[in-house]
């Protein structure tokens, strides 16, 4: 327990930079958008795009690390896989944005569950990152996708709730918002939920 507990507060710290710079990219992003005043639906249709890629991409890290440090079972990498991606993904994607969005009282704020809203897209892509995982259990690369994806994702919820104005101290709540989105929920997705459930083979958890 005490070897999990220190790989996993490795992992957090080292997950740090990389979180900031994507951080950064959203807010570069995110003043694009206010200042040449693109419509929200740009916003709605990047969301609507990301965050089901985000989704796929936390099943097949999520049930890549469960199986690369375990003695897998189909049936629990398959619950492992949907819940921490499904799960994980919609807390990052829509409700932490929309805690803030709330908290800040944006103006067209709102709540998107991407695996009832559309059921039909998200669902699906989560069992594919998981049929992946299980002939191809890889988390490097997935993982820094993920993360992107993530905040991008995230970003994009929350300038679907933007009005025409942004102040400095608004763009610098949301900045917080956006890391707080992104760096726990990924990494509790691709790391500490699967390892949770791992036996057997648990050491040392490798950097994803």
């Amino acid at each position: 327990m005490s070897t999990m507990i220190k790989n996993i507060s490795h992992e957090l710290k080292a997950h740090v930079p990389f979180t900031i710079f994507g951080t950064l990219t959203g807010i570069v992003i995110m003043v694009v958008i206010v200042y040449m005043r693109i419509p929200d639906g740009f916003s709605r249709t990047l969301f609507w795009t990301l965050h089901p890629l985000h989704v796929f991409l936390s099943a097949l890290v999520t049930a890549g690390m469960y199986r690369l440090h375990s003695k897998p079972r189909l049936w629990v990498t398959i619950l492992i896989g949907y819940c921490g991606s499904i799960g994980i993904a919609t807390l990052s994607d829509s409700v932490i944005p929309y805690a803030g969005e709330y908290l800040l009282d944006l103006p067209n704020r709102g709540i998107h569950f991407g695996f009832i809203e559309k059921w039909w897209l998200v669902n699906p892509l989560a069992l594919l990152g998981i049929a992946i995982a299980c002939l191809w259990p890889k988390t490097k690369f997935p993982h820094a996708g993920h993360v992107l994806l993530s905040t991008w994702a995230s970003l994009f919820h929350m300038t679907m709730a933007l009005g025409e104005e942004l102040s400095v101290f608004t763009m610098v709540l949301i900045a917080v918002f956006l890391f707080l989105a992104v760096w726990v929920p990924c990494c509790a997705s691709d790391i500490i939920f699967p390892l949770l459930f791992a036996k057997g083979k648990v050491e040392s958890a490798p950097h994803a």
